[in-house]
């Protein structure tokens, strides 16, 4: 009897052994089966930066091919925060707000929590000025919500393309190559068109936006031979020289279409529009300036674009124009010098500057706050209004802590009439105020992207994007 159990238990113990055998074996072939590039779908060797037949950098299908953000979370483990990267500017104030050394840091100018030291105080969560942090115990991702396309950087309507920052990548190398992926996808599709009699053939190709994926679709679609056009709301240097960052780096040169390797490395925003001008210039390339898109519908087989200048129609549309949409300006002298943002995400960049915020919304406070917290900052706020009627009740007791510590200091009741290069003229209560000044932040509101790519019918969808173990050992 006992020679049988004997038996029995070797038999167990030999099946779990080959089972768990089995087990790492799976996952050890697993490790090194190829994945199908998402563009041409050839394989690609795990570890591979690029795809060896149509040369693309894996890098950049990261958010095409990320999983749908779940609704709510399952319950996974233990609290902790979660960073809203589309979201997070930068500023630090999460990184001082934590009682948890080491549990959060800025990283790449992105707020980064470790996973292993956060216990999910959710201080961090209640400082943030910009509302970017949650706590949760579900998984460790990044939620974006972008809009929806596939390895070709085509939405779900056909013939019309989504690259660079509005797709929710702000990188400039990822501009730069989806901008060209994206018009080579073009290129493809479309048939050679005969002009009907009397009437002008329509454009292949609108590109709407004249910053990195803009130029580089412009420059692909004349490498190409189409016949294109790009259409660009203010000036050729206002996508750059507004680009809400101080510095530009390139840690590893791109390839644009007909100019070769671009490598700026920690380089200014004037090195960057130096080389852009050069590339138009040399190239030639039919960039209308002071074209702001107001609406494009269908027509036919067609894209009617309509500008306040006239319409184009065109076979397929770029959208290359940017996440922060159509900012409302002021209106006065001085707007267009260099100092003066619509938008900033690298607070840091402002440290020791004399700022001012203009705006009364929740967008305007949020950017005084972050500002508010960098050091030698000094901020002063301008809004029209005697009250902030409209302000969530987080930010205004926020912003009520922030004046009473003097770290913040506002002006109701004014009016921004005429900006200098070091000083802003305002009318404040009925009087003159002259405010000295480095830099205007200009937080009044305008037309976000996202609404008008869903009246053309874009889906908008919310991508989940991991923290995986890799990155999370490399912030311990």
């Amino acid at each position: 009897m006992g020679m049988i159990w004997t038996t029995l238990g070797f038999a167990a113990l030999s099946a779990m052994f080959v089972a768990t055998h089995s087990r790492r074996s799976r996952r050890v072939a697993e490790a090194h089966i190829p994945e199908p590039c998402p563009r041409c779908l050839a394989a690609v060797p795990p570890g591979s930066r690029s795809c060896p037949a149509c040369g693309v950098p894996m890098h950049v299908f990261d958010l095409v091919s990320a999983p749908m953000a779940s609704a709510a979370p399952a319950a996974t483990g233990p609290a902790h925060a979660i960073v809203r990267a589309d979201m997070c500017v930068g500023c630090g104030t999460c990184v001082a707000a934590c009682p948890e050394e080491g549990a959060i840091r800025i990283e790449n100018k992105i707020a980064v929590v470790n996973l292993k030291r956060c216990v999910g105080h959710a201080t961090c969560a209640a400082a943030c000025p910009v509302n970017a942090i949650v706590v949760t115990t579900g998984a460790a991702v990044h939620v974006i919500e972008v809009p929806w396309v596939n390895a070709h950087f085509e939405s779900n309507v056909a013939g019309l393309y989504v690259v660079g920052e509005l797709g929710g990548r702000g990188l400039i190398k990822n501009a730069i190559n989806e901008g060209k992926i994206a018009v080579e996808h073009v290129a493809t599709v479309l048939r050679p068109e005969e002009p009907r009699a009397g009437e002008s053939p329509a454009y292949d190709l609108v590109i709407v936006g004249s910053g990195p994926a803009g130029l580089s679709a412009a420059l692909e679609a004349k490498r190409r031979g189409l016949r294109y056009v790009v259409l660009e709301q203010g000036s050729l240097s206002d996508s750059i020289r507004k680009y809400p960052r101080q510095k530009l780096l390139l840690a590893e040169p791109v390839r644009m279409p007909l100019y070769g390797d671009l490598w700026v490395s920690d380089a200014s925003k004037e090195t960057l529009l130096q080389v852009w001008e050069n590339v138009i210039a040399q190239q030639g390339l039919d960039i209308r300036t002071g074209q702001r898109v107001e609406r494009i519908d269908r027509d036919g087989g067609l894209f009617r674009v309509a500008t306040a200048g006239g319409e184009h129609h065109a076979r397929c549309v770029v959208l290359a124009m940017g996440r922060r949409g159509t900012p409302r300006r002021l209106g006065v002298a001085g707007e267009d010098l260099d100092k003066v943002y619509f938008e900033i995400v690298e607070m840091e960049a402002f440290a020791g500057s004399r700022v001012l915020v203009v705006g009364g919304g929740d967008s305007a406070i949020e950017s005084a706050l972050g500002l508010a917290n960098q050091p030698d900052t000094s901020v002063v706020l301008s809004y029209r209004g005697s009250d902030l009627p409209r302000l969530k009740e987080r930010n205004r007791a926020k912003l009520e802590a922030a004046v009473a510590a003097g770290r913040v200091r506002i002006l109701p009741e004014s009016q921004v009439r005429e900006i200098r290069p070091d000083v802003v003229v305002l009318d404040h209560r009925g009087r003159p105020h002259l405010e000295p000044n480095d830099v205007v932040i200009v937080r009044i509101g305008g037309e976000a992207p996202y609404p008008f790519l869903e009246r053309l019918g874009v889906r908008i969808v919310r991508k989940e994007i991991a923290l995986g173990p890799a990155r999370a050992a490399s912030l311990n």
